[in-house]
């Protein structure tokens, strides 16, 4: 197990990444998965493929080769795939795994943070599909580098107040 701080922020950080997808994706009606918003942007199940396969290329600079994830047919086949990707790359930062050619801050700069931008778009097709994500303080949600999977804490400080909520 590694004892470097960098890696353990990195794990943080996936976990982070898990706990925030699985709000954007908790809830959301059957129809989101598929949910067009138009103006040729990646539907909610396409664009959680897409982090999977981001996330594929950030494990590359620990094992080597390629990573392409082919599409599933669900969006839970797709969420339960990007859960075991996050899953392995915490393992490999956890193990101490060397990296190659990259250091963690370009892990974190590049595949990591383009995941957590994609996240924050899921979330933001579930408004525009016409069921938004209830908000909270994400200072105090319960997360944890060792869960990385799809089982993911209910919010521990939601908005007392929210304007948008749906009527």
């Amino acid at each position: 197990m590694s004892n470097d701080p960098r890696r353990a922020l990195l794990r943080h950080f996936l976990a982070a990444l898990a706990y925030r997808t699985q709000k954007a994706l908790r809830g959301a009606p059957p129809q989101f998965a598929d949910y067009d918003p138009g103006a040729r942007v990646r539907r909610p199940r396409e664009l959680l493929r897409h982090m999977t396969s981001v996330l594929g290329y950030a494990r590359t600079f620990f094992l080597g080769g390629t990573y392409r994830a082919e599409p599933l047919d669900t969006l839970a086949a797709e969420q339960q795939r990007f859960h075991a990707m996050l899953q392995e790359l915490g393992a490999l930062l956890a193990s101490g795994a060397p990296l190659r050619g990259i250091t963690e801050e370009q892990l974190l700069q590049g595949p990591f943070a383009d995941a957590m931008t994609h996240a924050g778009q899921l979330a933001l097709i579930r408004r525009l599909a016409g069921a938004p994500v209830p908000p909270e303080n994400f200072i105090f949600a319960a997360i944890s580098g060792d869960r990385l999977g799809p089982e993911q804490s209910e919010p521990a400080s939601p908005d007392a107040e929210w304007p948008e909520r749906p009527t």
